[in-house]
């Protein structure tokens, strides 16, 4: 009887680290060419979907806008731009969504997810049409 509480006990604190892992929080970026901190990305929770906004620019001015954007990004501050949008929970990751590059003004289709269980480290895969995809590591920011 022991042992089968034991199990259980150790079943649910399982579950609970399972489901306590959230994306939600601050992220650090890092550029693909030089390997540095590039920006800080808010993942937030908005009616059951994830979003995402800069936050702050490591490498270029704050006031940097995306000349390259469509829309009604066209030329707005990158800073508090929502580039992370739509992101639906499915199974242990998040899939479905969309990022935005600020840099060309592409977007891609989006999906996020933790690795081997570690929490403060994001995987974030944009994928073309094509089906050509690329994935960053992101790095929790601790508060």
């Amino acid at each position: 009887m022991k042992t089968f509480l034991s199990f259980c006990m150790a079943m649910m604190m399982a579950t609970l680290t399972i489901a306590q892992a959230s994306p939600v929080g601050v992220w650090k970026t890092i550029d693909d060419k030089s390997g540095k901190a590039k920006s800080y990305v808010e993942i937030y929770k908005k009616d059951g979907k994830l979003f995402g906004k800069v936050t702050k620019l490591l490498l270029k001015p704050e006031d940097t806008i995306c000349k390259e954007c469509s829309g009604d990004k066209k030329n707005q501050l990158v800073v508090g731009m929502v580039i992370l949008e739509d992101l639906q929970p499915y199974k242990y990751y998040w899939k479905s969504g969309t990022i935005l590059d600020p840099e060309n003004g592409s977007t891609y289709g989006c999906s996020i997810w933790f690795e081997d269980g570690k929490e403060d480290e994001l995987q974030v895969r944009g994928k073309h049409w094509s089906g050509i995809f690329r994935t960053q590591t992101w790095y929790r920011v601790k508060s």
